[in-house]
């Protein structure tokens, strides 16, 4: 395994940015604080295959984690609620502008035990009359009609794994 070099930091980081700002989010202004972790994703991804919130502990099993992979499944909630995600690599207007201060926030993600319990999602309606499926992004709610999901949702970047069949 080769080791991660700034030049890899700093390049996802630069992207991630880049991609945030088209999409109407913001990274942290904290460019120390990004950079770090930009990296604990970049540990999670050559670890576990995939970008495993760097402040959560990932169990290595994808499907489990997919609500934890960056950008989260809370990451929204939590930007609306607190201005921050649980990691605080996005933030809200307030907080990139120097409005508002950084806070720490509480764990909306339920314990393990609980999301084993969780029931599955009733059945989806019969579609049969639909030309095709309609996938939803679970970070951001997107919609799209077609056979497949996109590889990458293009509202937020989420990757395809991201989506549901949504009716």
């Amino acid at each position: 395994m080769t080791d991660i070099t700034e030049q890899d930091v700093e390049g996802l980081r630069v992207r991630l940015g880049r991609e945030a700002e088209q999409s109407g989010y913001h990274l942290n202004p904290d460019a120390d604080f990004t950079r770090d972790l930009v990296r604990g994703l970049l540990v999670n991804e050559r670890r576990y295959g995939y970008w495993a919130c760097p402040c959560r502990l990932a169990s290595g099993e994808k499907t489990d984690d997919l609500d934890m992979i960056c950008p989260c499944d809370y990451r929204d909630p939590d930007l609306g609620e607190y201005g921050t995600c649980y990691c605080g690599l996005y933030v809200s207007q307030e907080i990139a502008s120097g409005e508002k201060s950084l806070a720490r926030i509480p764990e909306r993600r339920s314990p393990a035990p609980e999301r084993k319990k969780a029931k599955p999602k009733p059945g989806v309606p019969d579609t049969r009359e639909l030309p095709y499926p309609v996938w939803r992004c679970k970070v951001c709610g997107y919609l799209c009609a077609r056979n497949e999901p996109p590889e990458v949702c293009p509202v937020c970047k989420a990757k395809k794994e991201r989506f549901e069949r949504f009716m």
